[in-house]
């Protein structure tokens, strides 16, 4: 049950006020959790290095996903 600062409980309004405001509060002033193009709008330097930054992270990703399914794929050696 929901309590005020002073540890009483809450009315019937002011739980449903708190459930329903409290969670919309932090969706929708705090703004979205991604955002499309995340570097539009910096010097064409930035956005090179951000492509390149990202490119590698994704072989990386790609490497160990190629090391697990080979190791996956080998014969146990008992």
């Amino acid at each position: 049950m929901l309590r005020n600062k002073s540890g009483r409980k809450l009315g019937r309004f002011s739980r449903w006020l708190h459930r329903t405001f409290d969670d919309w509060s932090f969706r929708y002033l705090l703004g979205p959790a991604q955002v499309d193009k995340p570097v539009d709008g910096t010097a064409p330097a930035t956005r090179e290095q951000w492509e390149h930054d990202l490119e590698h992270r994704k072989d990386y990703t790609r490497e160990q996903r190629r090391r697990k399914r080979a190791a996956h794929d080998r014969p146990s050696e008992n």
